[in-house]
């Protein structure tokens, strides 16, 4: 009876949890905040108890493992009892010893505050802030403090946070927390759970250890997937500058996407997103950008803007593939988009409505290249300018003239031909921009790493690759032979997608893990690597690894996810952050090759037992990287923004796929798991969880998290 109340309570809190996080999204209330939801987890800590001793468990790893989450609840507890949370707001030269707790009501400070200044610093010749610093003075005792991102004032039991900032630069707001109780007890559960964590691991009686020596994992399995790749022809005028000259041009430095970058990233990404591919036809993305550039009318009747709807298409009479003309000059309206454009602005939001605002943009995306708006690339105190910018009034009136003049004399001499003059043109714009902007323009080694970054897209071609090896792999398992080139081509791939990352990681500045597409391409790796590591004694490794690194790199090139390289926000720059978000990745592709070797065990009836103890020698580690990501992550959170648990959707679903995934390891408890069969169905319903964690969080219920 005390079991099934125990499961009982488990899945009601799961169950909680999950539907908090939509109707909170729908709604905006707090559930995680009522009295019913913290009695809910004060009767399953009551009941797990229980049981737990109930079962009379010896084996101190797991007894101090379960001990943990005790202490984090009442440690979670106390942090609600008893903390006090509140807004400090400063203004230059102002005395406040007063805060504003978050019922608004007044409250007084154990010191008094002055602040001194506020400075936001930029990344060099952006707008995109580096760090918002706010320079404190505590009258009491005349100490001097600074409150920056990632670094707090902890005084008197009360923390300060820099949060947000007054739009005219004077004064600043800061996040207090006190919460003396609540984080050391919390932290004490931290550190229990991430020894008991790693001991359950190293434990040589333990269940992950008794694993490793069962003889069924010497033998081999099975594995099936599918996937499919489309292509499309283009063709296009000839009036283009040479790929020499075109080449040169993207050489020239652009403030793009907050930070400065070659043009030829801007052109790609230009192409990209009118086309969908790199390039366009024979011509390279420096030649379609400079194309619509100096060329406008020729480029105006090319087929190169993509209609991804079919309903659009059919709606419209329009080719996948149509030109600008086409969409401009239509005989009823002028605009051929105009009509649908119109009912979307008026709130008809439906799939057909959103293709025609993408297909909008696009075409101001090209407006905007028409009247140089994009073309960040004249330097002047440490700002850059477009010649379609307004410029400061301190700048010479000769220098403004050769701002708006240059690029229509290239668009002139582009169009009679006189390639000669245009690459002398472009000769001067790099000595302008190396002398008035060389403290922004990246160093000639981060160049050259964007440069061959861009000149390859890896990732496109190893997902392709690997899908393929993933195939041929379970061809070779099927008719039960090996091959020494599968292994080598593996290892070329790892050595390729570690290759991307390490020339993002130069390119940015920052380890990257950024973004959802930088996420998926660590995952990739992830993936691989543990292939590598395990291939010697598990040839099956192989087929999994090729077909689920290839499915992650597919995920990335196929969905939504953004690739463009650019800054972090100044909170994500910290190396716990690096740290939370790495080993989450870890756990996350650990269990993917759980969900694959379930869906094989699906569609067999030999050898489910060795799958499934196969599939729990990834699931140990799994949990072990997943709980540490978590709680990395919540003391990452505690250190930047004053609160380690904030009921972030995010942070609930992962939450979430941490109990699912640990019911898998209850076997002795849940006798269904026992089976071969229903294992493999829990693993491969449990990958649900991280599928809503990952893409349902991002692109669906959004909040802090979210890449979407």
């Amino acid at each position: 009876m005390l079991k099934r109340i125990t499961i009982f309570l488990y899945v009601a809190v799961i169950l909680a949890m999950a539907a908090a996080t939509f109707a909170e999204h729908l709604s905006g209330a707090d559930f995680y905040h009522q009295w019913w939801f913290s009695a809910l987890w004060a009767l399953l800590t009551a009941t797990a108890i229980a049981y737990f001793i109930k079962q009379k468990v010896k084996r101190l790893s797991v007894v101090l493992l379960h001990l943990s989450f005790v202490v984090i609840l009442i440690g979670a507890l106390l942090t609600h009892l008893t903390s006090h949370q509140g807004i400090v707001r400063l203004r230059e030269g102002v005395n406040t010893n007063t805060y504003i707790d978050y019922d608004s009501k007044v409250q007084t400070l154990p010191f008094t505050l002055r602040l001194d200044s506020f400075v936001v610093t930029y990344h060099e010749g952006t707008r995109a802030a580096q760090d918002y610093q706010s320079y404190l003075t505590l009258t009491d005792t005349e100490e001097h403090e600074v409150v920056s991102m990632n670094s707090i004032l902890s005084k008197s039991g009360t923390r300060l946070y820099q949060s947000s900032f007054d739009p005219d630069g004077h004064g600043s707001t800061l996040s207090l927390n006190s919460d003396p109780w609540g984080i050391p007890v919390t932290y004490l559960g931290y550190a229990l759970l991430f020894v008991s964590l790693v001991w359950m691991l190293i434990d040589p009686r333990g269940a992950w250890r008794q694993l490793l020596r069962s003889p069924l994992l010497k033998k081999s399995a099975l594995t099936l997937l599918f996937f499919s790749t489309l292509s499309t022809n283009s063709s296009a005028e000839n009036t283009v500058l040479p790929k020499e000259t075109a080449s040169e041009m993207g050489r020239l430095h652009v403030l793009y996407n907050d930070r400065i970058c070659p043009l030829q990233t801007l052109a790609i990404d230009f192409t990209k997103k009118l086309y969908g591919k790199r390039s366009f036809g024979e011509y390279t993305a420096e030649q379609v950008f400079t194309g619509f550039l100096f060329y406008g009318k020729a480029w105006d009747e090319q087929p190169i803007i993509r209609i991804k709807n079919s309903e659009l298409r059919e709606r419209l009479g329009l080719p996948k593939y149509c030109s600008v003309s086409s969409l401009l000059n239509d005989p009823e309206n002028g605009y051929l988009l105009g009509p649908l454009l119109e009912e979307y602005y008026q709130g008809t939001n439906d799939k057909l409505h959103q293709e025609a605002a993408k297909i909008d943009d696009k075409l101001m995306l090209i407006m905007d290249l028409r009247r140089y708006a994009l073309l960040k690339v004249f330097p002047f105190e440490g700002t850059w300018y477009s010649p379609a910018d307004q410029y400061p009034l301190q700048m010479e009136a000769e220098r403004q003239q050769y701002m708006r003049s240059i690029l229509p004399i290239m668009a002139n001499d582009a169009q009679a031909g006189n390639f000669t003059r245009i690459g002398e043109s472009i000769q001067k714009m790099q000595k302008y921009q190396a002398t008035f902007g060389a403290e922004a323009i990246p160093s000639p080694y981060r160049v050259k790493a964007e440069r061959l970054y861009n000149a390859v897209p890896l990732p496109t071609i190893l997902f392709m690759l690997c899908l393929t090896m993933g195939f041929v792999c379970l061809a070779l398992t099927l008719m039960h032979r090996r091959h020494w080139i599968p292994t080598a081509v593996m290892i070329l791939a790892f050595a390729a997608l570690t290759l991307c990352l390490a020339l993002r990681w130069i390119i940015s500045g920052t380890i990257p893990l950024s973004n959802g597409y930088e996420t998926m391409l660590f995952m990739a790796w992830t993936i691989m690597l543990l292939t590598l590591s395990m291939v010697r004694r598990f040839h099956i490794m192989l087929t999994f690894g090729f077909l689920m690194s290839g499915f992650m790199l597919l995920v990335s090139h196929l969905s939504m996810m953004d690739p463009q390289i650019g800054n972090l926000m100044p909170v994500l720059n910290s190396p716990l952050l690096t740290f939370h978000v790495s080993i989450i990745l870890m756990a996350f592709a650990l269990l993917s090759l759980t969900f694959l070797i379930g869906l094989v065990a699906l569609f067999m009836r030999r050898e489910r037992e060795e799958l499934a103890l196969l599939s729990q020698l990834f699931l140990y580690p799994a949990l072990t990287c997943m709980g540490f990501g978590i709680f990395i992550g919540a003391i990452w959170a505690n250190v930047s923004w004053g609160n380690y648990w904030s009921w972030d959707p995010k942070e609930t679903w992962a939450l979430i796929t941490f109990m699912v995934y640990a019911v898998a390891v209850h076997k002795k408890s849940l006798s269904f798991l026992r089976s071969p069969m229903a294992y493999h169905i829990f693993m491969v319903l449990a990958f649900l969880t991280i599928l809503m964690t990952y893409f349902g969080v991002n692109y669906v219920l959004g909040g802090m998290h979210s890449y979407a």
